[in-house]
């Protein structure tokens, strides 16, 4: 346990109260926007002496999912950016096939559940299925595209005699005693994400199952920039997966994620994650050619509604342009960007703290910095005591090797390792086995899910904090765009230590300056309903928006008078017409979660780790902070108008679509 905190008053912040609601929401392009129905009318009660109602905005309530696949398009139209280099823009090819997967596996889980075969479900099916043919189409444009960079994907029938021959010996020693032939009676057990192939005479008599260890895009030798897929190598030699040499024909297929049983603590994971069941199968892709009776014999074991099952050319999973876009030449990739380094802050972070407090916007100004701060606590011989959150950390990271050697050098160090991050649930369980046999005390899992992030440190008689917006992984701290916040203001630290001490007891923490769990919608509407005026003015960014409560205070405060400033990177669930409402998608992705409110001149700025999404509020602890000094608060401020005059990365979100705005003046992803 941390010891108790010295007596003390503490100073609260204080947030002007007002009676009257606001809201405000991003779009959906016009292909989301089949199934978007106009919000009903609330009636109004008759009164002789009740002034006229205000004007209210025209609401249109969008679903999580439709607006979700609406960021995805804009994700795939990245694909076309005039000014971006191929490589890159064939990166979100890549991506945009990643998210697709997650779709499928996780974010269709409630509609899947809940509307699936409502004309709401089959429009977000066929939505589904118009990017995939877009990306189809993409893909096919790509290779063309590629050809005068040197860059060649190669049928098999275009290789050399001795290449066929190296690539037959590779399917035989690699390949072929890693590949499982299955039963057709074991449809209904097939995994998910998968490439799988289909044989036989007539009937569908075999499956094979490729292994997903293997790459799907291989190198030829000799043959610079030349490449050859997997999937048709396999199909080029049949008879090393077969009783005989027969036709194949590629399938793959995406399962609803499911681990319940990790719901519990870390005692129950291992087990949890061994006997993991999939959920049931919402999407089959299958290969243009594949035979229509076969189809029908998948659909049915899997029982796949038509709509769930895409017809595409190979191949199937584009997530393979990811090996073209690392090795292929550098000036078809973004210049390095030049990184800037505050200055005197890593000769001495605590003495630096000491005088004043520092805000960094990553990746423009070094996330290498919080890696540092930590090894430095680890390192100094004052540091007592380090407390961390780690949520979805990767396989190497700066900062849990310096808690391992804080907690070596003798130190009090613990870490509240989130068990439940999905799909990143063995790498930490994998962390937590190198955290018990350093010395680090792993904190039993609350029953919330903890995605704060926080990092504590004590040092003699002085607490240092970093809080931040972004997970502590040092690949994402380098491509997506959050802010960090450094501090010894002691209402912060204190808050801090009481949420670690909280978690350690198991208890719900009780904080008085920081906000955690449903107490960030609290003063998220505080502030909001504090613009409710004419001269009322708030900027909101987020990743997600969907919260109804915050929703509708946002309407209010519009229908007030206020002005209102929507960022909202992925899901907007109402939009409004005559609403600032944005979302931007370029080069980084961005992340951070920022609240900002004129309150009469006197901005108050808050950030955190929460999304304003009922899921996050109520079912996490998250941690909200306020940006306390002046300046940090302005260079707040500065980015998030930055971000509203951008007209390079912006897509516009209103009722009737969203409209793309490349190639102005104004870059908001830049410091």
């Amino acid at each position: 346990m941390l010891t108790p905190l010295r007596s003390g008053k503490r100073k609260l912040l204080l947030v002007a109260k007002h009676k009257r609601k606001g809201l405000h929401s991003p779009d959906l392009s016009p292909k989301h926007s089949r199934g978007m129905q106009k919000a009903p009318a609330k009636p109004k009660k008759p009164s002789s002496k009740a002034p006229p109602a205000k004007p209210r905005y025209a609401a249109v309530r969008i679903s999580q999912e439709a607006s979700w696949l609406s960021f995805n398009r804009r994700v795939l139209e990245q694909t076309r950016r005039p000014d971006f280099p191929l490589l890159e823009r064939l990166r979100f090819l890549g991506i945009w096939a990643s998210n697709m997967d997650e779709f499928f596996a996780a974010r269709i889980s409630r509609a899947f559940l809940e509307t699936r075969g409502s004309p709401g479900y089959r429009g977000l099916m066929a939505e589904a299925r118009a990017q995939a043919e877009e990306a189809e189409a993409r893909y096919s444009e790509f290779l063309r595209d590629l050809e005068p960079l040197g860059i060649h994907v190669l049928e098999p029938t275009q290789l050399t005699k001795a290449e066929k021959q190296y690539f037959g010996a590779y399917l035989a020693e690699k390949v072929a005693p890693r590949t499982d032939l299955i039963p057709p009676e074991a449809i209904p057990e097939l995994s998910s994400g998968a490439l799988y192939f289909a044989a036989g005479e007539g009937l569908l008599q075999h499956l094979i199952r490729l292994p997903e260890s293997l790459p799907r895009l291989l190198a030829i030798p000799g043959r610079e920039g030349g490449y050859v897929r997997l999937g048709a190598l396999v199909r080029m030699r049949s008879d090393l997966f077969l009783p005989s040499r027969s036709p194949l024909f590629e399938f793959r297929l995406v399962r609803i994620a499911q681990l319940e049983r990790s719901r519990t603590d870390w005692d129950d994971l291992p087990e949890a994650l061994e006997a993991r069941m999939d959920g049931k199968v919402s999407h089959l892709e299958i290969e243009a050619d594949f035979p229509d009776h076969w189809a029908e014999t998948l659909r049915v074991a899997l029982q796949l509604e038509p709509e769930e099952v895409f017809r595409l050319d190979p191949p199937l999973d584009l997530r393979l342009v990811g090996t073209i876009v690392a090795e292929g030449p550098a000036k078809e990739r973004f210049a390095p960007l030049e990184v800037e380094k505050p200055k005197g802050f890593i000769k001495d972070p605590f003495t630096f703290l000491d005088r004043r407090d520092l805000l960094l916007y990553h990746p423009f100004e070094d996330y290498g910095m919080v890696e540092a701060f930590a090894l430095a606590a680890a390192r100094d011989p004052k540091v007592e005591a380090l407390r961390a959150t780690l949520y979805r950390i990767g396989r190497e990271n700066g900062i849990a090797e310096a808690l391992i050697l804080a907690a070596k050098a003798g130190k009090n160090v613990a870490v509240l390792l989130e068990g439940r991050a999905r799909f990143d649930e063995l790498s930490n369980l994998e962390w937590s086995l190198r955290f018990q046999g350093a010395g680090v005390q792993v904190l039993p899992l609350p029953d919330k899910k903890v995605h704060a992030k926080a990092l504590y440190v004590r040092r003699g008689e002085r607490e240092y904090v970093h809080l931040g917006t972004g997970n502590y992984n040092p690949i994402n701290g380098r491509l997506y765009t959050d802010l960090s916040l450094f501090t010894a203001e002691p209402r912060l630290t204190s808050d801090v230590h009481s949420f670690f001490s909280a978690l350690e007891s198991n208890q719900p923490p009780t904080l008085h300056l920081l906000r955690t769990a449903s107490a960030i919608r609290e003063v998220l509407l505080e502030g909001i309903r504090g613009e409710a005026h004419k001269k009322g003015e708030i900027l909101l960014k987020f990743n997600h928006l969907t919260d109804p409560a915050i929703l509708e205070a946002l309407e209010e405060a519009l229908s007030a008078g206020a002005k209102l400033h929507l960022i909202v990177r992925s899901t907007l669930t109402t939009l409004w017409e005559g609403v600032d409402s944005k979302s931007l998608v370029g080069r980084f992705l961005e992340h951070a979660r920022v609240a900002a409110f004129k309150n009469r001149g006197k901005w108050q700025v808050w950030a955190g780790s929460a999304d304003a999404m009922p899921r996050n509020l109520d079912g996490r602890y998250e941690l909200f902070f306020p940006i306390l000094d002046p300046k940090a608060r302005r260079k707040v401020r500065s980015i998030l108008e930055r971000q509203i005059a951008d007209d390079r990365n912006t897509y516009i979100l209103t009722p009737a679509g969203q409209t793309a705005r490349w190639g102005g003046k104004h870059n908001g992803q830049r410091l």
